[in-house]
C-alpha cells in the first residue's frame, strides 16, 4: 500500500483499534469515520477535513496536522500535546473538545468555534493570537499559559488568573472580566 492517500473521501469507515494504513493523507475528507483507539501515530494529515468524527482514545504520537479542520467531531480526552508541532495548524467547529490536552503546546492563532471545552488543559500551552467564539471553558485550566491577544468575548464560564498567565491585549467583554477576578472573592453587583 502506498505511503500518500491523495484527494480521496472516506465516510462511514471504522478505525476502530486499528493502525492507520498510510504515512500522509493529503487533501482528504473524513465524514462520520470512527478512530476510536485508532492509532494515527507518525501520520501527518495536510489540508485535511474531519466532519462529525469520533476521536475517543485516538492515539496522536508524532501525528503532524496542517492546514487541517474539525467539524462537529467527538475528541473526549485527546492529548494533543503528544502531536507533532511543526507546521501544526487546526481549526474546530463545533467539536467536543472536554478533558483534551493541549499541555506545553503551541496552538497559536487556533480558531475555536461553538466548541464544548469543558476542563480542557492549556497548561504551558501558548495560545496567542487565538479565537474561543461561542465556546464552554467551564473547569478549563489555564496555568502559565500565553494567551496574548486571544479573543475570550464571546467564550463563556472561564476561569483564568491573570497572575500566572500571560494575557497581554486579550480581548474580554465587561461580563467576561469576572471569570479573571474569581480569585478574589469579590462580590460585583
Amino acid at each position: 500500500m502506498s505511503n500518500l492517500i491523495l484527494d480521496q473521501t472516506f465516510e462511514n469507515k471504522n478505525f476502530t483499534n486499528q493502525k492507520l494504513p498510510a504515512k500522509e493523507y493529503d487533501n482528504c475528507i473524513f465524514m462520520k469515520c470512527d478512530f476510536s483507539k485508532t492509532d494515527m501515530s507518525v501520520v501527518t494529515f495536510l489540508e485535511c477535513k474531519f466532519d462529525t468524527c469520533n476521536f475517543n482514545g485516538t492515539m496522536l504520537k508524532e501525528t503532524s496536522f496542517q492546514d487541517v479542520n474539525f467539524m462537529d467531531c467527538k475528541m473526549l480526552g485527546t492529548d494533543f500535546s503528544i502531536c507533532n508541532n511543526f507546521l501544526f495548524a487546526v481549526e474546530f467547529n463545533g467539536c467536543n473538545l472536554d478533558y483534551v490536552s493541549f499541555y506545553n503546546f503551541n496552538i497559536k492563532k487556533t480558531i475555536f468555534r461553538n466548541c464544548s471545552m469543558k476542563e480542557i488543559d492549556f497548561t504551558e500551552t501558548i495560545l496567542t493570537g487565538s479565537q474561543l467564539d461561542n465556546s464552554d471553558l467551564t473547569g478549563a485550566i489555564f496555568e502559565r499559559t500565553i494567551a496574548e491577544k486571544v479573543d475570550f468575548r464571546t467564550a463563556k464560564n472561564f476561569v483564568i488568573d491573570p497572575e500566572s498567565n500571560t494575557l497581554k491585549k486579550a480581548k474580554f467583554t465587561t461580563q467576561g472580566l469576572m471569570g479573571l477576578l474569581v480569585k478574589y472573592d469579590l462580590e460585583v453587583e
